[in-house]
């Protein structure tokens, strides 16, 4: 068995009830001569060298009895309590729980201490005696205090002559023998509380093979505590044969082995040994024999798409791990894979430990760039190898809403206060991140015996684990590659998100990192400025209003000023039809018509698409906007070219677009055949409204800015935005074409871009 917690560095392990401090492992507090169970010095029975056990933690009740652990530790009192079943004070008076209890009605003991009735109540307060009544008292009066002391005094005089008799019993047996179950409770003890040396001493082995034998079944179970319960001792002149419950925490959620084991006992030289054989450890381990703990971590679940495909594809990773046996020094090994992974040494050395020596032992999984980063500092720990497979584990389509996958050395692990357990996977982001527990199932774990040879000779329990569930998408394949594809075939930065237009369902997510610098926080969550795509719900506001018409004749300047803010274009000052400003991509034009609006009716309008409604509900973050009310005609003017404080992600700005072409708005969906509210449509918009809108952005994909997204086939719609950001600029595509409504960015250095394009390209490959 390993040593304490404390000992072993960081390896949150708590030790059992009654545990003591360290000791020193040498002789002080030995038996004395041939007196089983008692301690030298000025002690009371059940006190090592005159101090008092700590008192137990009641805890709660377990399903062994009292000390019994549940799930994940010890437990107090329990069902079979005290006086139920023999395993406390009662009927037999054994000790359950941690080893060592008071002595009962059989004249059996474990560190004998004073009955429960006796003890002190928490405060220093003794607990009420209850007399029987003085049956030739009259009722109401009162005993003298003469005749009370002298009751007092036959009781007290009664009671040292039982446990003078009771103490005599327990020494002798009730009869001429001395018992052996003094003995069996102290090893128990002394196994329990991992004072292995003082358990070796009881046994008729050489102590420095029962202390190995001791603590290397320990660190085999990667244990975090055991209890042991006496269940019998059957004597037989100058033999003995005891049973016992064993109750071992396994460094694992979840995971409790009991098992009922039993060692026989002698006499001698006048005192009781337990004979000792591996045996005694578990009654399946015979001579060269070990424990080992196999755990097998299902493969983490995919995030399907629409077909049942998985988004995850297949990519490198580097697989790191040892073979126990080859190791010359398992702890140098632990602590120098620990400090590179920053993971905790113990924890790391328990694995290698508890694991078959001739099986290879998986410590971690690395993606390409952590591996990289580690790469030269891993090939100075002793006996690590490293295996180059593919998984689909690390790289995903739709990143953006998959997310990423972290393995056994990341840091969400930690701060979740998870164990290091080999194999152990966690979402960091997107649909990963919110579907961690469906997606990555639970372990097979079993407890085995290896024998010297290093085979697997027997299974001595097990815990069937469960594969992960995957997560179906609402990402379509066709629609997925085709963004990817027009991403693809340029050599600036872009991202692309596709919903259907009817239902709201997200159909793509794409991304291609190049010469360009994406926007923070992802295709769903940045928040944008739009620019003058943006002007699709500016157009809406003012037609909606009957503020103007697609033909009314609108100049459009290279600038105008609203509130004393001026506004430019590329403008000549010539007076043109709404329809071509809008085409045309005339911010000028619209800083004027802003002049027509109300803020009231203009935060109308941008209620009634959707920006700003509540998508708490999705299963990732997504940002559907933000309009904050205009503070004046300055500030309505940039709102209206969606500038000033207007901010967008292109998830929504896909979801406008996806308005415009289904006449009504929705909450996106991420997750098919969801019952989540987010599939019911929002307010239907005004249909003469929508047919203007929808003839102004056909018109600026046939023969305006947005031209570029023009494709064989069937129409497209759009709008166009340009937008000087901090790290270069950012060029906007809005727009749908058959029920696939999209918003695509493209960003570079320059302003030589064509979002436009980009979306055209989409189309393509999409039908």
């Amino acid at each position: 068995m390993s040593p304490p917690a404390s000992e072993r560095g960081g390896h949150a392990r708590p030790r059992g009830l009654f545990a003591p401090k360290p000791r020193d492992s040498g002789n002080s507090g030995r038996r004395n001569g041939g007196n089983p169970g008692q301690r030298d010095g000025a002690g009371a029975p059940g006190q090592r060298d005159g101090i008092p056990p700590r008192p137990a933690d009641p805890g709660t009740p377990g399903p062994n009895g009292p000390g019994a652990p549940g799930p994940y530790g010890p437990s107090g009192p329990g069902q079979n309590g005290p006086g139920q079943n023999g395993e406390g004070p009662g009927q037999d008076g054994r000790a359950s729980g941690p080893v060592g209890g008071p002595p009962g009605q059989n004249g059996t003991a474990s560190r004998p201490r004073a009955p429960r009735s006796a003890r002190l109540a928490p405060g220093g307060s003794r607990p009420a005696r209850h007399v029987a009544p003085n049956p030739a008292a009259r009722p109401g009066r009162k005993s003298s205090p003469a005749i009370r002391r002298a009751k007092r005094s036959r009781i007290a005089a009664l009671a040292i002559v039982a446990v003078g008799v009771l103490v005599t019993g327990l020494a002798t047996g009730f009869g001429s023998e001395l018992s052996a179950e003094p003995t069996a409770q102290a090893f128990l003890f002394d196994w329990q509380q991992q004072q292995y040396a003082a358990a070796s001493a009881l046994t008729t082995a050489a102590p420095d093979a029962v202390t190995a034998d001791l603590r290397g079944a320990f660190a085999q179970l990667d244990a975090t505590q055991l209890f042991l319960t006496m269940k019998s001792v059957v004597q037989h002149g100058g033999t003995a044969q005891a049973s016992f419950m064993a109750t071992v925490d396994l460094a694992q959620q979840g995971r409790v082995w009991t098992y009922r084991g039993q060692f026989g006992l002698r006499r001698v030289n006048g005192a009781w040994k337990v004979d000792w054989t591996p045996g005694v450890v578990n009654p399946s381990l015979g001579l060269g024999d070990r424990l080992a703990v196999v755990t097998r971590f299902p493969a983490r679940a995919s995030v399907l798409d629409t077909k049942g495909d998985p988004l995850q594809l297949p990519a490198p990773a580097y697989v790191l791990g040892v073979w126990p046996e080859r190791l010359s020094d398992q702890a140098a090994t632990a602590q120098a894979f620990a400090r590179i992974t920053k993971v905790q040494t113990a924890q790391v050395l328990g694995q290698i430990a508890a694991a078959p020596p001739d099986q290879f032992l998986r410590l971690a999984t690395l993606d390409p760039a952590t591996y990289a980063s580690m790469r030269s500092d891993l090939r100075e720990v002793p006996g690590l190898v490293v295996r180059p497979e593919s998984q689909r584990l690390f790289q995903a389509e739709a990143t953006g809403l998959v997310g990423e996958v972290g393995s056994e050395i990341s840091e969400r692990l930690r701060a979740d206060g998870a164990l290091y357990t080999p194999g152990a996977t966690v979402g960091l982001s997107g649909l990963e991140q919110h579907y961690q527990s469906q997606l990555v199932g639970t372990p097979t774990t079993e407890v085995v015996v290896v024998n010297s040879a290093g085979a697997q000779t027997a299974v001595l329990d097990q815990w069937p684990g469960a594969a992960g569930t995957p997560v179906r998408t609402t990402i379509n394949p066709t629609v997925q590659n085709a963004a990817l594809t027009a991403l693809d075939g340029v050599s600036s930065s872009g991202e692309i998100v596709a919903v259907q237009a009817s239902t709201g369902e997200v159909l793509a997510v794409a991304q291609r990192q190049a010469s360009g610098a994406l926007p923070a926080g992802g295709a769903l969550s940045a928040k944008l400025v739009p620019g003058t795509a943006f002007t699709i719900v500016s157009a809406a506001a003012l037609v909606s209003n009957d503020l103007v018409e697609v033909s009314t004749p609108i100049s459009c300047t290279n600038s105008f000023i609203v509130g004393g803010q001026t506004f430019t274009s590329d403008g000549t000052g010539e007076q043109k039809p709404f329809s071509t400003d809008f085409a045309e991509d005339c911010s000028t034009a619209f800083a004027d018509l802003s002049e027509r609006l109300t803020a009231s009716k203009w935060a109308q309008v941008v209620k009634e698409f959707g920006i700003g409604s509540n998508w708490s509900q999705l299963p990732v973050p997504a940002f559907s906007g933000s309009v904050p009310s205009a503070a004046g005609g300055a500030d309505l003017a940039a709102q209206t070219i969606g500038q000033g404080n207007v901010r967008m992600s292109l998830l929504s700005m896909a979801m406008v677009a996806a308005a415009v072409d289904a006449g009504r708005w929705h909450v996106p969906q991420v997750i098919q055949a969801s019952s989540d509210p987010a599939s019911t449509p929002g307010t239907t918009l005004d249909p003469d409204m929508m047919s203007a809108l929808r003839g102004l952005m056909r018109g600026a994909v046939r023969s305006g800015a947005a031209r570029a997204a023009s494709v064989r086939g069937a129409q497209v719609y759009g709008q166009v935005g340009l937008v000087h950001t901090a790290s270069g600029w950012m060029s906007w595509f809005v727009g749908y074409r058959d029920d696939i409504a999209i918003a695509a960015i493209e960003s570079g250095k320059t302003p030589q871009l064509s979002a436009a394009a980009l979306a055209g390209a989409f189309f393509s490959a999409a039908h």
